[in-house]
């Protein structure tokens, strides 16, 4: 009970910090803190970030904290498109095996998440990768997913026909799903990286 009394002790400070004090950097923020509670600096980092998901504080971007560990930043809002990319690979997949071609209206489902799935996946997650931060503007980000794709597939269709799989149902499609959650994981893993290299400079 007294260790949840002194974090809303904590989360309280720290709101009013944020309100009255507006710091202009997440290191000025720990600074006005620890000027009242002496805590360890790491502590306090996941107050903030608590505070941040749960919208209790709202910090510009160039104030958002990037966390240094790659778990906790798969947690934080940050990385929502990720699980966004998971769940529609996810039910795609799903669908495309359990669902059969004469299952009306049900098919159109899979006939829409398996556009997505095919023609803008594989490269947005490829260009997600190249580009972690906004270096592009949404028009170009979706122009070049959509070319990408429509060269990877090709690309995985034709390494699939020297394999003994050929070019079926199923090896397509977990060629794609492995695809697209590499380069997803691979982008996710960029983007921290160059946040907190930004963060340092």
């Amino acid at each position: 009970m007294r260790k949840n009394l002194s974090k809303d002790k904590i989360d309280q400070h720290i709101i009013q910090i944020v309100e009255e004090a507006k710091p202009k950097n997440v290191e000025q923020l720990i600074r006005l803190v620890k000027e009242k509670f002496p805590l360890p600096e790491q502590e306090i980092i996941s107050r903030i970030l608590y505070l941040q998901e749960k919208e209790k504080i709202h910090l510009k971007p160039h104030q958002t904290l990037t966390p240094q560990k790659l778990t906790t930043y798969l947690h934080s809002s940050q990385a929502s498109w990720y699980w966004t990319i998971i769940i529609l690979t996810s039910t795609t997949i799903l669908l495309v095996f359990t669902i059969p071609e004469n299952a009306f209206p049900l098919i159109y489902a899979r006939y829409i998440l398996g556009s997505i799935f095919v023609l803008w996946l594989p490269g947005y997650t490829f260009i997600k990768a190249l580009f972690p931060e906004k270096e592009l503007d949404s028009i170009e980000r979706v122009a070049l997913s959509i070319g990408m794709s429509l060269a990877l597939v090709p690309i995985t269709g034709l390494l699939l026909n020297y394999t003994p799989w050929g070019i079926r149902l199923t090896p397509i499609t977990l060629s794609l799903l492995a695809l697209t959650l590499t380069f997803a994981t691979a982008a996710i893993i960029r983007e921290q990286q160059t946040k907190l290299k930004q963060k340092s400079e």
